[in-house]
């Protein structure tokens, strides 16, 4: 089993850049892809993006394609979400996912969650 923590949300303004970080912890992490998804008040839990376990293969939700990046650097226990020209409708709580692989992820079939951190984007 694997467990993640996010990092790195903040309130910020409108269109300037954020990156998230998911540190993992459990020896069996490279053998996961991951992903990001949001939450806004009031809305259903979103997908955002997901990365294959060799970080050669990723998907974008259109709301983010373009101004997402994600990320997994090799030999590292991390998978960032790099945001740039950020607008009000990203505000929400990001949550980092782990699945065996990234279209289970984008379907919401993950093995894991973390607890989410707060991204907040003003006019």
């Amino acid at each position: 089993q694997v467990q993640l923590v996010e990092s790195g949300g903040g309130l910020v303004q409108a269109g300037v850049s954020l990156r998230l970080s998911c540190a993992a912890s459990g020896r069996t992490f490279n053998n996961y892809a991951m992903g990001w998804f949001r939450q806004a008040p009031g809305k259903e839990r979103e997908f955002v993006a997901a990365i294959d376990w060799s970080g050669g293969t990723t998907y974008y939700a259109p709301s983010g394609k373009g101004r997402f990046t994600i990320s997994r650097p090799y030999a590292t226990n991390t998978v960032y979400l790099q945001m740039n020209i950020l607008e009000p409708g990203d505000t929400a709580v990001y949550y980092c996912a782990a699945g065996r692989d990234p279209i289970a992820v984008r379907s919401r079939d993950v093995e894991a969650w973390g607890q989410g951190t707060q991204v907040t984007v003003s006019s």
